[in-house]
């Protein structure tokens, strides 16, 4: 599916380069892949971290998994193909992000290690940054903030992670987010100190 369809075409660099912007933000541009279980917390840290870089007079934002899924990737489903093209489509766009200087959150299951890979394999190094919202299933499941569990127990979700799919953990994140036991506040400390010690806040 990621295969180009595309024919005549030609990459057109800007005027303004991303060190260029990257100095105007004072900052530099980076994808924060959070992945992990449903209910581990991901959506969650990413939109507490985002605010407290917001409040540090620094540009983030979110892409979560849902709202992704309500517009440029509504025509995907959730078998294994179409998660690897969801997050294709999304490495594509974190990508345009990183070269526009800005700090982008990733909150996606992204349940297979070789998508996750691929979506790195797009980027400069230093520009993906992998963090596992390591999360059991048992204590996600206890969370259920959606209700996705019970209904993948009852059958009435196919191809749930976790469940009834497989989830392929990190084996080299930049970060892992005990966010089973840790509270919000010690998580989003953790990624956003993670962040100012390796200058991603800085420029």
């Amino acid at each position: 599916m990621s295969e180009s369809k595309s024919t005549n075409i030609t990459w057109h660099e800007g005027h303004v380069t991303r060190k260029e912007r990257e100095k105007i933000l004072g900052q530099r541009g980076v994808t924060v892949w959070l992945t992990g279980l449903s209910g581990s917390g991901k959506s969650t840290v990413a939109t507490a971290a985002e605010q407290v870089v917001l409040g540090k007079g620094k540009l983030a934002y979110v892409l979560d998994g849902d709202n992704v899924r309500h517009g440029l990737n509504k025509n995907l489903g959730f078998s294994p193909e179409d998660r690897t093209e969801n997050i294709r489509r999304i490495g594509e766009v974190a990508k345009l992000f990183n070269d526009s200087g800005v700090v982008v959150f990733t909150a996606f299951i992204s349940p297979y290690r070789e998508d996750r890979d691929a979506v790195r394999a797009l980027m400069a190094e230093g520009d993906f940054v992998e963090v596992w919202a390591d999360a059991d299933v048992a204590t996600c499941e206890e969370r259920d903030p959606k209700g996705l569990y019970k209904k993948a127990r009852a059958g009435e979700i196919p191809e749930f992670t976790g469940i009834s799919a497989p989830y392929e953990a990190p084996e080299r994140p930049e970060l892992v987010l005990d966010t089973g036991v840790q509270s919000l506040q010690e998580s989003v400390e953790q990624l956003v100190g993670y962040l100012e010690e390796k200058g991603y806040l800085s420029q």
